[in-house]
């Protein structure tokens, strides 16, 4: 089954081409862990970075401009690598949202297009089931049920997983996501945009106990997380004790991804070990964090041997292969209708008023 991605969620205009063997019949967790590798055939991403470099963050307006002038090429061009001709692809599979508005428009629109010229049935996929479907383009997939942990830019969620379609939330962000707050950190420290790379290639040469950021651990028995209380401490830091040389830039990074990915390991192997989940799935951009890979994977065999998966570091951030493998699992839903519209809050998260509780400082609660 050939499948084309399509992604412009944010300020990247993604496409990519996937080969995935049909299944005989239903869609169950086993069968979805037994499917054969996909093919990759094509997987372009068109970055936008140095446009927004200069305003330190997305401006939303260039955004949609930009995802104008590359969505055709893109898709041309992963078209041309795949050698697959148009009349060849079986689903188009596109970011239908969360995200910036003006963006996915142009992508749903494009796809929605394609479908109805070349008569070729598309399926709208959400941005975070894309994100859970990632570790799927590996050659070890998880089997169900399993804990995933998303963490990005726009959200920092996590979900218990029953089967590839079927997603449990279980803890989310009530303010910034964690990748959001490294942007801001980074943008505080004058780093550029984007800023979690480099925040992340600062953190390797500093020390992580220089500076005493709080973890923010909630309630009890909440597996929400709030981001908002360090980052204004790192501010404050920042504005007290303004860094004199890069080693100390370094320390101040350090410092705060580790409080990061402390509180994002701690609190999904305690939802794993709660719910007796021995599966642990990371995945979205942060992912692709080389201390959080770390981190977790020491602290899952500390925890008594749990098992972790991660997508390679190129299939953490934004990329259609993701979205096409994700539309593969919903390719039961796919249509040709043209009525169809983007969103940009996703259905598998609450509103943040819908979420009550205090922000505390303390260590997790062990079950």
């Amino acid at each position: 089954m050939l499948i084309l991605g399509i992604e412009t969620s944010c300020d990247d205009t993604a496409a990519a081409m996937l080969a995935v063997e049909r299944p005989g019949s239903g869609q169950t967790g086993q069968e979805a862990a037994d499917l054969a590798p996909p093919t990759i055939l094509a997987d372009l991403i068109q970055s936008q970075a140095a446009t927004h470099n200069p305003y330190g963050g997305v401006v939303p307006e260039l955004a949609s401009r930009r995802h104008l002038e590359n969505i055709e090429p893109v898709v041309r061009t992963a078209l041309t690598r795949a050698g697959v001709a148009i009349g060849e692809i079986d689903l188009i599979a596109v970011t239908q949202g969360p995200g910036l508005v003006g963006s996915l428009l142009v992508g749903f629109n494009f796809a929605k297009a394609l479908s109805l010229a070349a008569d070729i049935p598309y399926v709208g996929v959400d941005h975070i089931t894309g994100h859970l479907a990632s570790v799927f383009l590996g050659d070890q997939p998880p089997q169900f049920p399993y804990l995933a942990l998303t963490a990005s830019g726009g959200h920092s969620s996590i979900f218990l997983a029953e089967s590839p379609t079927h997603f449990t939330l279980c803890g989310r962000t009530r303010d910034d996501a964690a990748g959001e707050a490294f942007d801001k950190v980074a943008k505080l420290l004058g780093l550029g945009y984007p800023g979690g790379p480099e925040v992340s290639r600062l953190a390797a040469r500093g020390n992580p106990n220089a500076c005493d950021f709080p973890r923010a651990w909630l309630e009890p028995a909440s597996y929400d997380f709030s981001f908002s209380g360090l980052k204004t401490a790192v501010a404050q830091q920042i504005r007290q004790k303004p860094p004199a040389c890069e080693e100390e830039i370094a320390d101040i990074c350090a410092s705060f991804q580790e409080a990061v990915v402390e509180v994002l390991s701690q609190k999904t192997l305690a939802a794993a070990k709660s719910m007796g989940i021995p599966r642990v799935v990371l995945s979205g951009g942060v992912a692709a964090n080389p201390r959080l890979r770390q981190y977790l994977r020491e602290a899952a065999i500390r925890a008594g041997g749990l098992e972790i998966f991660m997508p390679e570091p190129r299939f953490c951030t934004d990329n259609a292969a993701m979205i096409a493998m994700a539309g593969f699992f919903q390719r039961h839903q796919a249509t040709r209708a043209l009525d169809s519209d983007v969103y940009s809050r996703s259905g598998y998260l609450p509103p943040p008023a819908s979420l009550p509780g205090r922000h505390s400082h303390g260590p997790i609660a062990q079950s």
